[in-house]
């Protein structure tokens, strides 16, 4: 009899066992995003590595761990270290924004004339459009280091804030994601290589119209 009891046991445990869903880990379609905010010491992110390092914790926070995510960032050569170019980090393509908006299908086109970027399509990992100009608070200004091509700017003595290091004097690169200017100019409405900031820290990069974000891409 007990024998009986425990072989119902088991097969009511196995029955309720396939019955049951299998455990899933849902993840974000997302592969780009504006950063919602700066980690806290203005151009200074810790370097190349800092700037990732932050990419990826953000866009874990938004249910998409499971990719490689790179900063939009450009780097001059230091010693031995090699310069690095921002469109030589961020893989392939395609990559979507937040509410699944295409944004570019290849570098090449991220680069073009025909990319998405913009106000409305460059969210944050909360799929949240940033202000910028002819808003109450400017924050167009995105950090990049670059020049349109993607590689890194020389076009002036420090464009990296030291390599992405300063939070104090120093100058960096920046795009406006409104891809809107001070005047009608092409480089004016740049999404990655508008003007350079007037500084390294947060009330220098806020100046001239940012907040110290970050285009952040899925590499993978």
């Amino acid at each position: 009899m007990q024998s009986q009891i425990k072989h119902a046991l088991l097969a009511s445990v196995c029955a309720l066992a396939a019955c049951a869903p299998m455990s899933t880990t849902s993840q974000s379609p997302m592969s780009f995003f504006l950063t919602s905010a700066n980690p806290g010491q203005g151009a200074d992110l810790g370097g190349l590595a800092g700037a990732d390092a932050y990419c990826q914790k953000l866009a874990t926070s938004a249910g998409s761990s499971a990719k490689n995510w790179r900063a939009y960032l450009s780097s001059t050569a230091s010693g031995a270290a090699a310069a690095v170019n921002a469109r030589d980090r961020i893989g392939r393509g395609p990559w979507q924004n937040a509410k699944g908006v295409v944004v570019a299908s290849s570098v090449d086109d991220l680069h073009g004339p025909d990319n998405k970027l913009s106000k409305q399509n460059s969210l944050t990992e909360k799929g949240e459009v940033i202000s910028g100009r002819g808003d109450t608070v400017n924050m167009h200004d995105i950090l990049t280091g670059s020049s349109a091509d993607g590689r890194v700017d020389t076009s002036a003595a420090d464009t990296t804030c030291g390599n992405w290091t300063k939070s104090g004097e120093g100058s960096a690169m920046v795009g406006h994601h409104d891809r809107i200017g001070l005047n009608e100019s092409a480089p004016m409405k740049s999404w990655n290589a508008s003007h350079a900031t007037r500084g390294c820290g947060m009330e220098a990069l806020k100046s001239t119209g940012g907040s110290g974000l970050l285009y952040c891409f899925a590499a993978n």
